[in-house]
């Protein structure tokens, strides 16, 4: 099963993509669609889900927005992931994620919706890079601070 998730807001333009490729792919599509106005005619989908995780366990393939948490979630499990940047965000920080994480090797960033088949053929036929989350030193800084003398 191939499952598309944009997270908690709209994009439109990938679930109407994903909507024209469902009939070619030879497998189930199960769609996400958020607040999204297309209502897809060749995939399962919904709109919101209490948790993703019955669908990521289902999926063999995940193609995403560039949300951190999404991207973090499906990497975790070792799902291979394809990810298009949602244009809406106001920042256009997914581009910078997507760039990090395609440089590890940890997913396919599809940077052209018109490229989106050709990306999900490569995920399939790709060996990619397990993720490996980043050595975390919270607990250090916390400590020194708390252990730091307080003025009374």
């Amino acid at each position: 099963m191939i499952f598309v998730t944009i997270g908690s807001t709209d994009f439109d333009a990938l679930i109407t993509k994903m909507d024209e490729l469902a009939p070619s792919l030879d497998e189930e599509v199960v769609m996400q669609v958020g607040l999204g106005k297309h209502v897809p005619e060749h995939a399962q989908f919904f709109r919101f889900a209490q948790s993703l995780d019955d669908y990521y366990a289902r999926a063999n393939l995940v193609v995403a927005h560039g949300g951190l948490g999404t991207i973090v979630e499906v990497l975790e499990r070792r799902k291979k992931l394809v990810c298009v940047v949602n244009p809406a965000t106001y920042d256009r920080h997914q581009e910078h994620l997507l760039g990090l994480f395609h440089a590890q090797n940890n997913l396919i960033w599809c940077k052209d919706l018109e490229q989106l088949a050709e990306a999900i053929q490569q995920a399939r036929a790709t060996t990619l890079s397990p993720y490996l989350p980043p050595e975390c030193h919270i607990h250090e800084a916390i400590t020194a601070y708390l252990s730091k003398p307080r003025r009374q």
